[in-house]
């Protein structure tokens, strides 16, 4: 009869590739937490693969970590030149879910971009839903595949965003976006995790 080996969970293997960047800076969990703006708590949590990261928390860890976001994913890839091209087949992306979304981070083996692309399955259905804010730097481009989500912000009105519908904004400004039809909603991401200078 054969064994069964368990694989690893995503929030496993994340917290693993996690802990190796940190360790390989020679640096503590509570110099990490200084670095990047998180509890050592969230921190110890993460890297035993108890909780799986919001995208927040991932873009405070990388740049806390002063790495490319898809590094925390994948060993960095070599250094490309000006002519570079990133080709992601068909459901081939990175998976990473979150209490609220369900993420496939998209060309993933160029690092140093100026863009994180991602296709995003929206769960959450009620602005109650999230503990807080998500506040970034950065900017946000959503473009709605299918099912009709809620865009809500701390400056404007809630929105309603059926597919075709997109929405631009500034990440440091607290959003949230929900699903509110019958099935879960899916779009495509495009955010920045450099504040813009002027």
């Amino acid at each position: 009869m054969r064994e069964i080996l368990d694989t690893p969970s995503s929030e496993a293997i994340l917290g693993q590739r996690i802990r190796a960047l940190r360790i390989g800076k020679g640096w503590t969990l509570e110099q990490t937490g200084q670095a990047s703006g998180l509890a050592r708590s969230t921190l110890s949590k993460i890297e035993n693969g108890q909780m799986s990261p919001t995208y927040d928390a991932l873009i405070k860890l990388a740049g806390g970590l002063q790495i490319d976001l898809s590094e925390l994913f994948a060993t960095a890839p070599k250094p490309m030149g000006a002519g570079r091209r990133s080709i992601c087949r068909n459901n081939t992306g990175l998976h990473h879910d979150t209490p609220y979304y369900k993420h496939m981070l998209l060309c993933n083996d160029l690092s140093n971009k100026d863009m994180v692309p991602f296709k995003t399955t929206i769960s959450a259905r009620a602005f109650g839903d999230f503990e807080d804010w998500s506040r970034h730097a950065g900017e946000e481009f959503v473009y709605v595949l299918s099912g009709t989500v809620k865009l809500f912000t701390e400056y404007y009105e809630p929105e309603d965003l059926a597919p075709g519908d997109s929405f631009y904004i500034d990440s440091r400004m607290g959003h949230r976006v929900i699903s509110v039809s019958a099935q879960d909603a899916e779009v495509l991401w495009v955010s920045t995790t450099h504040p813009r200078t002027l």
